[in-house]
């Protein structure tokens, strides 16, 4: 076998990436078997996949924060017609212990004018489920902004909350100008524009902060939120195909070319293996895809090959750009 240098590797050749592990007070201080962590101090509760200070571990382009990808090659990351620069998507895997607050993001105009780039929108696959796991996504028919506002006074907001059943492998889509909250008894890939503002309405009597009237402000009594119907074709289940991003299963039988992925110009993909593992190789270069892990494919990547290494689960995730206007 002829092994290649990271020198001699295509610069632009797919790449792992190190996860980030985050505290959260609602967080888990053991996320085995899902990851090989124990937290020494304050509890974990989301593993940032492509975060801003996320490293690239492998090939040429390792060391690298991704941030410092997008912004100082934003044509190689996302394609040369994609407008703006700067990573677009943030991926997580959530593990709550305990209910999160319950909590909304401002959209993109919202959070322009308050001098953040973009707003939140972002959707929950479901990678496990206990029986009876709920998360709570909008409000229910009726409720009033002035109802919201009196029931966090009251420390009652719950009752007013669209509460979903949540089972393995269900997809929720969560627009920005819903109010929602996750609960215990899942464990969640989340998907999301690569923005971390979040307003607190309700957060239990934790002492952390609320951001009630900008809440309140970037509330919506009627959005697009639920859980997604998939889409079934030969080669893929569609999970969402919403303004900001789509989410695919992909079958991989064996192997599958890079070619096969999707149609259109090339753009930034990454792919995630919820179980199993792969092997991504192509002319000059090899990176495994271990359980749990991200590989990011820049726009400009050479071709390559994906092999199962057994019992490969993948979802591959690509950002959309909306409309002007939108």
């Amino acid at each position: 076998m002829t092994h290649t240098t990271a020198a001699q590797e295509p610069r632009w050749a797919p790449f792992r990436m190190e996860p980030l592990f985050v505290e959260r007070v609602w967080g888990s201080e053991d996320l085995r078997p899902w990851y090989d962590f124990v937290a020494g101090g304050q509890p974990v509760g989301e593993v940032w996949l492509t975060g801003d200070q996320c490293i690239a571990a492998n090939g040429r382009l390792a060391g690298e924060k991704l941030e410092a990808l997008f912004a100082n090659h934003p044509r190689e990351m996302l394609g040369p017609d994609v407008p703006g620069a700067g990573s677009p998507l943030l991926l997580k895997v959530i593990f709550a212990q305990q209910k999160l607050s319950v909590q909304v993001h401002p959209d993109d105009a919202l959070a322009q004018k308050y001098g953040q780039p973009r707003g939140k929108t972002e959707c929950w696959y479901a990678l496990a489920a206990e029986p009876g796991a709920q998360v709570a996504c909008g409000l229910n028919p009726g409720v009033t902004v002035e109802q919201v506002r009196a029931e966090i006074a009251e420390g009652a907001l719950e009752q007013s909350l669209t509460v979903l059943d949540v089972e393995q492998g269900d997809m929720v889509f969560v627009d920005a100008g819903t109010v929602h909250a996750i609960w215990p008894g899942s464990i969640l890939l989340e998907t999301q524009q690569n923005c971390d503002i979040t307003y607190r309405l309700y957060d239990y009597g934790r002492g952390r902060e609320l951001h009630v009237e900008k809440g309140l402000e970037a509330t919506r009594l009627h959005t697009q939120a639920g859980k997604v119907a998939q889409h079934e074709a030969s080669d893929r289940t569609t999970l969402v195909d919403a303004a900001y991003f789509c989410v695919e299963r992909i079958k991989v039988q064996g192997s599958r070319s890079s070619a096969t992925l999707g149609g259109g110009a090339a753009g930034l993909q990454y792919l995630f293996a919820a179980s199993g593992s792969a092997r991504i190789a192509g002319a000059g270069f090899a990176v495994e895809l271990p359980a749990r892990g991200v590989v990011a494919v820049p726009a400009a990547s050479p071709s390559f090959e994906i092999e199962d290494l057994g019992g490969l689960d993948l979802i591959r995730i690509t950002p959309r750009w909306p409309e002007p206007g939108r």
